[in-house]
């Protein structure tokens, strides 16, 4: 340990320009020296932080070389030529060899799974015991949290995400995965794996069948039971005012803190870490959106739900929904071919309402596209029906399932975060209720076309 400061500069194409001894003997041993880019990662990103920022920023400093890891505590200066670097409190201590750690046996365990992912969770093996259900078979490349959705345990924690955090042993990791037909529940143990210098290199373990819990199937599914709800059946007028109230503040809250951790604006934090904020962000905003089908639901269902009869123009509405989702159809490379300024179709309905139809329908084509690819939205009148209608070149839907697309809680059994299966049954019954309607028609293999249709009126 010692006590003095240790200093080193960066010129502004980030290369250590001077250091004293023990910075400089660790940038050799990273394979670099002066002149050359700083080659210490964590430091690097600390010090674009700071540049980026334009001002001072402290930071705990981790390191390590052959012999012995680093902790330390840096302070850095940008300025117009570059950055100065103050590093205190600087310890070293021995590097310590990582225990083998004990794989259970696959054989030990004839009615589970075996699995292996790598520091990042993606999935790099996955086999079945000869008694087991058979594996999905488009596991490989997908995430261990995509392939077995996890759970929480009773104290609301993620055994796997604290062992990621800890590179230890976990037990005990609830989850569902799909096993063809079949929706399994299953434990996942695992064991952390390092290389031979002591890299975390991720986890192997087992994925065995759970016992159902009997007192959470005795639960009605129509009826919630908690002390925040009291005991309300779900078609209670009272039910989505209190469920959006009881989570919405909070799911908000999550999904805030997460995109914070995500973004990194408090700071540079392990890749994986901002990964798994962002998951919890995503999460969290699929809960969010199932809270508003909720409510959506509750509130179309009651007696004497009615749409507002405004005057709407389905090209101004459909040229607002691709304005609102464009940027997520770039992040996939698909070009939409939206109505152009003069395409008109004067209709009647509530604006709020058709503009949520229209996001829904241009989300699930987005979505459920091949990236690169087209979507088309076009406008047209037939007879006294205004029309708008959604193409994708997805791989289509066949007749059997076009026959209940529409229907609640229906995901065609698709088991991904995508939706709750409610978004095209409320489209359906907003359009209705707007005395108009929603269809689909499409084939295998040659996507889905999605029309509105809606009164129309004459004039613009």
């Amino acid at each position: 340990m010692s006590e003095r400061i240790v200093r080193g500069r960066i010129d502004r194409s980030g290369a250590l320009v001077s250091a004293d001894a023990p910075l400089l003997r660790l940038q050799q041993r990273a394979g670099a020296g002066l002149g050359k880019p700083l080659a210490l990662p964590h430091l690097a990103r600390l010090v674009a932080l700071a540049q980026r920022l334009h001002r001072d920023v402290s930071r705990p400093l981790h390191a390590a070389d052959d012999h012995s890891d680093i902790h330390a505590l840096v302070r850095i200066i940008p300025d117009a030529d570059g950055a100065a670097l103050e590093i205190s409190d600087w310890r070293t201590r021995p590097m310590t060899q990582p225990q083998i750690p004990v794989i259970t046996d696959p054989i030990a365990a004839p009615h589970g799974w075996t699995w292996e992912c790598d520091q990042q969770l993606r999935m790099v093996a996955l086999r079945a015991a000869p008694d087991a259900p058979s594996v999905p078979a488009d596991w490989e490349g997908r995430s261990l949290s995509e392939l077995f959705e996890l759970q929480p345990d009773g104290d609301g924690r993620f055994p796997v995400l604290r062992a990621l955090a800890r590179q230890s042993r976990f037990d005990g990791q609830l989850v569902r995965a799909d096993a063809g037909s079949d929706r399994l529940s299953m434990t996942l143990s695992g064991d952390a794996l390092f290389d031979g210098v002591g890299r975390f290199t991720g986890f192997r373990g087992t994925a065995m069948a759970a016992e159902t819990d009997p007192a959470v199937e005795a639960i009605p599914a129509a009826t919630l039971i908690d002390p925040a709800f009291g005991s309300l059946p779900l078609s209670d007028p009272q039910f989505g005012r209190r469920i959006d109230g009881a989570l919405r503040g909070p799911l908000s809250r999550i999904i805030a803190t997460a995109e914070t951790i995500s973004g990194q604006f408090d700071g540079p934090i392990r890749a994986d870490y901002a990964r798994y904020a962002g998951d919890i962000a995503h999460a969290g905003r699929h809960l969010l959106g199932l809270v508003d089908d909720l409510a959506d639901l509750q509130n179309i269902e009651r007696p004497g739900f009615k749409a507002a009869a405004d005057e709407i123009d389905l090209g101004d509405l459909a040229r607002r929904a691709v304005g609102l989702l464009g940027m997520k159809a770039e992040e996939k490379g698909i070009r939409i071919d939206a109505p152009k300024v003069d395409d008109k179709a004067p209709a009647t309905g509530e604006f709020r309402r058709v503009l949520q139809v229209l996001l829904n329908l241009l989300g699930n084509a987005i979505r459920y596209s091949p990236e690169n690819s087209q979507i088309w939205i076009r406008v047209d009148r037939e007879d006294d029906r205004a029309m708008v209608t959604v193409a994708d070149q997805g791989q289509g839907i066949d007749a059997d399932h076009q026959s209940v697309v529409f229907e609640k809680f229906e995901r065609l059994g698709r088991t991904d975060s995508g939706g709750s299966g409610l978004g095209l049954y409320i489209a359906r019954r907003l359009a209705r209720a707007m005395d108009g309607d929603l269809t689909v028609e499409s084939a295998p293999g040659q996507g889905a076309r999605f029309t509105l249709s809606l009164p129309a009126r004459d004039g613009v």
